[in-house]
């Protein structure tokens, strides 16, 4: 975790030498939405939910430190449908709802030089907390929280090059300064203390960024 922040640290070093230079008003947050897959790293997941990965949605809200280097924080919610086992007979014993509601506290660092840039990579990362609810029918639900680590990184596309008209109105009426699609891959190590058992995993997710 202490190598994860130092990284980030060191990839705000040229942020800060950018910063120095005059630059007009600009954002001050980034807002995004996003949905994709997630894939546990549970053993043997697909054995009772037949298939590997289970639908994720989320939302994060960051303050821009500086025009590149942004704080903030991110929740979300990924929830599947499977068979459980009876623990003595090992036969399928009824269906079982899993649901995940991942925090998350985060440093995020996009490679923006200029304003009118198409493509942006970023990565980031910074703490986790994920909030699980298991619930097998007819058995009762368990429930309970662990805490971890992410790392994420991806490619964010302007769509204000896409439609110059469409972002100047969007900044006029809302206050939208840039608009971007993106992709994104996000890891997650989050261990239960009283087993070890690690709920976290990989997402692939893809959504709509708002700077503001």
């Amino acid at each position: 975790m202490k190598k994860i922040i130092l990284f980030l640290l060191a990839l705000t070093v040229p942020a800060v030498a950018y910063a120095e230079e005059p630059l007009l008003a600009g954002p001050s947050w980034s807002l995004e939405l996003k949905g994709g897959m997630f894939a546990p790293a549970l053993d043997d997941w697909s054995r009772y939910y037949g298939k590997k990965d289970m639908p994720e949605y989320a939302v994060t809200l960051a303050y821009k430190v500086l025009r590149q280097v942004e704080i903030g924080v991110g929740g979300g919610m990924a929830k599947d449908k499977g068979q459980a086992t009876a623990p003595i007979h090992g036969i399928l014993s009824g269906e079982v709802t899993y649901k995940l509601y991942p925090l998350n506290v985060f440093v995020l660092v996009r490679g923006i030089i200029t304003e009118d840039q198409w493509v942006v990579p970023y990565i980031g990362g910074g703490w986790t907390r994920i909030y699980y609810r298991q619930t097998v029918e007819s058995q009762g639900q368990a429930r309970g929280s662990a805490d971890g680590y992410h790392v994420r990184g991806g490619l964010q596309l302007s769509l204000d090059n896409l439609d110059e008209s469409a972002a100047d109105n969007l900044y006029s009426e809302d206050g939208v300064y840039h608009t971007y699609f993106f992709v994104e891959v996000e890891r997650t190590k989050a261990k239960i203390k009283s087993s070890s058992v690690d709920l976290g995993g990989t997402a692939y997710l893809m959504g709509l960024l708002f700077e503001f």
